[in-house]
């Protein structure tokens, strides 16, 4: 538990958030990656545990094709990806997630996988999901390549030149993921069969392992195709190339609902990070160490957002909140910010809240984290969550006990007035066509009738206008067999006791909803960089970009 030593606790209260502000979606659309997020935790881990990595199997044609395995050895157990490399027609290609061919797929293995293994991955894992796994397979995943720069890449390498830094800049990646599948999809193993495992019990380490070698994949295979075209002269991407290439990503209103229908985990990881940032708020004084990693996660962040690039209007005004902001900020921490008074942190974080605009804030908290690993990092072990209560439902609740918990929690849900069409203007639905959520417009487009259950916001105003009615002594049980539409709403309610973070404190379903920032709270705990909205509804952005490879760490 976050509380667990009082010792550490006294006087952080003070420091922290309230849920009504940093559950707000224009808030929670400004998240920026931050050392707690997912891929930094497995990679800090695999350092500090000294893990080493090989890659027993590199088996591809000249037209690079074939299979290529890379293992990861740590102190008690290791993972295999396997690599599939396909000759894709061009016409062939697609991010689609009913794509029926990729560039590449990939099974994440646990273990390290025998010769008849890797006959029966060959077998399946190309057909993704028209294939099947075993519990042996931790993750299962595709990508395709990034066509222009993959080309290029290869091209100057066979001549023995290093690629145009520009086109590297501009795309950021050789291979990007069009799904990473886990926790039992397809016949892979559950998450509960690894949840108790160090090294996997925190959120998505299967899935952030499988990217980052599939990032050295990538760069793997390049090379490899230079050498079958330039032989003896091919080169090798210099290290500041290797570095400025992560693993693409397009993500889309699928992951969406993956906030509402885990509130117990999303509670978890937003308790994590205010935690976090209230511990560093609440330190008295600053060490010149933590200063000076301050001031070069700064500088680092600066040259970061230069290179994020985008042409949509969304992103082209955070982004000019982010530099304006930056460079505020910059300026204050260089000349103004009194690093000897008594709370510089929290004193430099108050400032923020007048000065800098929300994208700027946001990063901020990611800032304020970095140089205090020490003080922040052991909170990443309570991000994962057990979700076996959010089934669970207390009958035996009187009314005015329910009804106090939304007072407390959902006062923001009975705020709207869901008669009108601008509070209830969208509808949640599974396309038929593409498989994945979709928003409709409920007053425009038909398919309201099958509405998918994330509208939390009505559904809690509905249940409150119910228990008016209701006896002080009837139980809840009495209401539910009355009406059992509002089931769904009283276990949310009662869940929220103890867990302030649990819900998105806006309504999903007004007209003016940006399903992006839902997409961006996601993948900036993810630990993705350059956001680059393509619409309101579907976002690009590159995993590990400026991130060490495998051997650059570990004992091999």
């Amino acid at each position: 538990m976050i509380n667990a030593d009082p010792a550490r606790d006294t006087g952080v209260a003070a420091f922290r958030r309230p849920a009504s502000e940093v559950m707000r979606l224009d808030r929670l659309g400004s998240a920026h990656p931050m050392r707690l997020s997912f891929l930094r935790i497995l990679l800090r881990r695999m350092v500090d545990e000294k893990w080493s990595f090989d890659r027993p199997v590199f088996d591809l044609d000249e037209r690079g094709v074939g299979c290529a395995a890379y293992r990861a050895n740590g102190p008690e157990r290791c993972y295999s990806l396997v690599c599939f490399a396909h000759d894709l027609p061009a016409e062939m290609r697609s991010d689609r997630v009913i794509a029926t061919a990729w560039d590449a797929t990939f099974a994440l293995f646990d273990g390290t996988p025998s010769a008849s293994d890797l006959e029966r991955l060959a077998a399946n894992v190309p057909l993704q999901e028209a294939g099947r796994v075993t519990e042996r397979e931790l993750s299962l995943s595709r990508a395709n390549r990034s066509v222009r720069l993959f080309d290029h890449v290869v091209d100057r390498l066979s001549h023995g030149l290093q690629p145009d830094p520009e086109q590297i800049a501009g795309a950021g990646y050789l291979m990007r993921t069009t799904a990473v599948y886990g926790s039992g999809k397809f016949g892979a193993a559950d998450r509960h069969a690894i949840a108790d495992r160090p090294e996997m019990m925190c959120p998505f380490q299967a899935e952030m392992l499988s990217v980052w070698f599939t990032r050295l994949f990538s760069v793997d295979l390049v090379e490899h195709l230079a050498r079958v075209r330039g032989g003896d002269k091919a080169a090798r991407l210099s290290t500041d190339h290797r570095k400025a290439l992560g693993v693409g990503n397009s993500t889309g209103l699928g992951m969406a609902p993956f906030l509402v229908r885990h509130p117990i985990l999303l509670n978890n990881w937003i308790m994590v990070r205010e935690e976090a940032l209230a511990r560093v708020r609440s330190q008295a004084s600053a060490s010149e160490q933590a200063c000076a990693g301050f001031d070069a996660a700064l500088n680092d962040a600066i040259e970061n957002a230069r290179q994020w690039h985008s042409d949509h209007p969304l992103q082209l005004e955070k982004l000019a909140a982010l530099h304006s902001g930056l460079e505020l900020l910059a300026r204050h921490a260089g000349s103004e910010w009194d690093r000897k008074q008594d709370h510089p942190w929290d004193a430099l974080w108050r400032w923020s809240q007048a000065a800098l605009p929300v994208e700027a804030q946001e990063a901020l908290v990611s800032l304020m984290l970095e140089p205090h690993g020490a003080l922040v990092d052991g909170l990443a072990q309570c991000m994962a969550a057990d979700e076996t209560p959010a089934a669970n439902l207390d009958g035996a609740m009187k009314p005015g006990e329910l009804q106090a918990l939304i007072r407390t929690h959902y006062d923001w849900a009975l705020r709207a007035d869901y008669g009108t069409a601008a509070d209830s203007a969208r509808f949640w639905y599974v396309s038929e066509d593409k498989l994945e959520p979709r928003l409709g417009e409920r007053y425009e487009e038909p398919g309201a009738e099958r509405e998918l259950p994330l509208d939390t916001g009505r559904q809690v105003a509905a249940l409150n206008a119910a228990l008016a009615d209701c006896p002080a002594d009837m139980p809840v049980a009495r209401l539910l067999l009355q009406k059992p539409e509002h089931r769904n709403a009283v276990c949310r309610v009662q869940l929220s006791a103890g867990r302030p973070f649990a819900e998105i404190q806006d309504n999903l379903i007004s007209a003016d909803l940006m399903p992006i920032d839902m997409l961006r709270c996601k993948l900036a705990f993810f630990g993705a960089t350059r956001f680059d909205p393509r619409s309101d509804r579907w976002v690009r952005i590159s995993l590990f970009q400026g991130l060490p490879y495998p051997d650059e760490i570990g004992g091999n």
